[in-house]
């Protein structure tokens, strides 16, 4: 079974750093079933919810072999007052997801089941690329079907389906688990996708001491 590092509902005192591997958080819903809602890389913070809430509002398992760096919700005091930068990057980090989602949950009330999955692998690559800039347009899906829909509201048969449709599309290429978006725009309008990690605007951070 894959590692949880935190559990949806139990005490939580303490956020991770995710420093090698892949991971995701989900929440359970009342009929049983998962909803995913992030897909977690090196250099992502975990469980950062801890900050503000007594008890996990997700559950956060790792997806490939991890290593984290863990640290007590107190540590907070010292970096908030002896590294503004820091604490400022952490503020930036909350709010890039903070959008994420949103755009997630409008694709989950308002776009086809091919618009979703279209989105989901621009947003992974895109997450890839940021802390690898010499990526390509090819990368490791590292997801099964199953998990794919849990993230995007659709069956894994479904998800099967959009897959073998945006390649005959002639989108994307699948083989041996790698993925290669071969027309990126064409990819872009199918998924009404916005590059949000385009955008940033970081030069009102504070400098570092």
């Amino acid at each position: 079974a894959a590692a949880v590092l935190v559990r949806e509902n139990d005490p939580q005192a303490e956020l991770f750093i995710l420093q090698r591997g892949m991971a995701m958080s989900y929440v359970l819903l009342d009929d049983g079933s998962r909803q995913i809602l992030r897909f977690l890389y090196a250099g992502d913070m975990l469980a950062v919810s801890a900050l503000v809430y007594r008890d996990s509002p997700e559950t956060v398992v790792a997806l490939t072999d991890c290593t984290v760096c863990s640290f007590d919700r107190s540590a907070m005091t010292g970096l908030v007052t002896d590294h503004p930068r820091l604490s400022a990057l952490i503020m930036v980090m909350n709010q890039m997801e903070k959008v994420a989602l949103t755009d997630r949950l409008a694709a989950l009330g308002r776009t086809s089941a091919k618009a979703r999955i279209a989105a989901l692998l621009l947003e992974m690559r895109n997450r890839m690329r940021m802390r690898d800039r010499a990526m390509g347009n090819s990368f490791t899906l590292g997801l099964t079907q199953e998990e794919i829909g849990d993230a995007t509201g659709l069956t894994a048969v479904h998800v099967n389906r959009m897959l073998r449709q945006l390649e005959e599309d002639g989108l994307i290429r699948r083989e041996m688990g790698r993925v290669t978006l071969l027309n990126e725009v064409q990819l872009a309008q199918a998924a009404n996708y916005i590059d949000r990690f385009d955008g940033l605007d970081l030069r009102w951070l504070p400098p570092a001491r």
